[in-house]
């Protein structure tokens, strides 16, 4: 019997790693990336301003799993009949089928342009290392003229990396604009009230000119357009504005119920769908939440697989739910750090020590030790160079819960 796991991304390579160690000895265990590597993604808006910190955040897939795995792009996937169709991009661009009995599709999203005229021609998104450095090789640029940059969107993504070239001005005594724009009346709008009163608090603080409530309508090769009519001319844009299916689900995003199997006996984890868990909710994309998925996930396919070797009729076995219970939030802005724990929100040194060892504990736990102590070292290095007091807010304490 075959299980693969479709993507290496959060949610596939903590699945497969649970899986590796969980499957029956008769059940073989196939992961299918287009990378030979993991990316630590919530680490990226990082290679924007240090480049050499992409090795911290790679991990080879060789490193962190002991199975078969198929460097490929996946480019359909048939989850009723157990089929997905690949592409070898790096030799003759033949195309393929891996057939699998059981299999989940974790392969993440993409950046969401809406079809918004020019949005995808003039605005780099911020997904992978070569989306960092060119958006590093163009700001460079930009700073030496002292230009404007505009990020559109203002979810996580968004607010790092602006925090990212706030703190890369300050490096090199420059004096850039650096306007992030939110179409909706929040930044972090999927995120809790006091937490994104905060975030917003430490963007103004390190110099951001934050916009919300202004929707982008078009842009060009000069200027972005605004819903209401007004332009904005820019040096740079780059574009975080939401997130759309991978090509492989025809860029949709299936609503996926909380056992996370999605249709026959392939499941769906991680940003790849839209999770509703036990309680009917829709749960936020975001790193932590697909690897909690994933452990759900892997629960259920083993219990899937024992019972199709088992060859019992009656019953499948009942599967486990997806219940989101986040322990709080964390987000870079620049040198600091905004967290939430519980209803507290703390900035500071405290939130960036709590970054740090998350960071770490993350790397620790697919196996990439060495990465994660250098990781550590980088960010000891940030809070020496910031010398932020700690802190905390005062309207970190509240009524709202992660």
């Amino acid at each position: 019997m075959r299980v693969a796991v479709i993507g290496a991304g959060y949610a596939g390579l903590t699945l497969a790693r649970k899986l590796q160690t969980a499957l029956p000895d008769e059940a073989t265990l196939v992961v299918v990336d287009e990378s030979d590597s993991h990316l630590v993604q919530h680490e990226l808006h990082r290679v924007v301003r240090r480049p050499a910190l992409a090795e911290e955040i790679t991990i080879p897939l060789t490193d962190a799993l002991d199975c078969e795995i198929r460097q490929a792009r996946v480019t359909d996937v048939e989850p009723r009949e157990g089929t997905v169709t690949l592409r070898d991009d790096g030799g003759d661009d033949s195309e393929g089928e891996l057939d699998y009995d059981v299999g989940a599709v974790c392969l993440g999203a993409e950046t969401n342009d809406h079809g918004l005229p020019g949005v995808a021609e003039h605005g780099t998104p911020l997904k992978r290392l070569a989306h960092a450095r060119a958006i590093r090789e163009k700001y460079l640029n930009v700073l030496e003229g002292d230009g404007q940059v505009i990020v559109g969107g203002a979810g996580l993504s968004g607010v790092q990396l602006a925090g990212e070239l706030a703190a890369m001005a300050d490096e090199r005594d420059a004096d850039p604009e650096i306007v992030l724009l939110e179409r909706l009346d929040d930044v972090a709008p999927s995120f809790p009230g006091n937490f994104q009163r905060v975030v917003h608090d430490e963007l103004e603080r390190v110099g951001i000119d934050v916009r919300t409530g202004m929707a982008v309508a078009s842009v060009d090769a000069d200027a972005v357009t605004l819903a209401t009519g007004d332009e904005l001319g820019y040096d740079q844009f780059v574009w975080t504005g939401g997130i759309r299916g991978p090509d492989a689900l025809d860029a949709e995003r299936p609503v996926v119920r909380s056992d996370l199997r999605f249709a026959g006996d392939t499941f769906v984890v991680g940003d790849a769908g839209r999770i509703v868990d036990v309680d009917g909710t829709a749960v936020p994309a975001s790193a932590q939440t697909a690897i909690r998925q994933a452990r759900v996930a892997a629960r259920n396919i083993t219990a899937l697989v024992d019972h199709r070797l088992g060859g019992s009729g009656g019953f499948e076995p009942e599967l486990d739910r997806y219940a989101f219970d986040s322990p709080g939030w964390l987000v870079s802005v620049g040198d600091g750090a905004v967290a939430q724990v519980g209803s507290r929100v703390l900035t500071g040194r405290a939130a960036l020590a709590l970054k740090t060892t998350v960071g770490a504990g993350y790397l620790g736990s697919v196996g990439a030790v060495e990465n994660a102590v250098d990781l550590v070292r980088e960010e000891l290095n940030l809070a020496v160079e910031a010398d932020e007091p700690d802190g905390e807010s005062p309207e970190g304490i509240g009524n709202e819960e992660p």
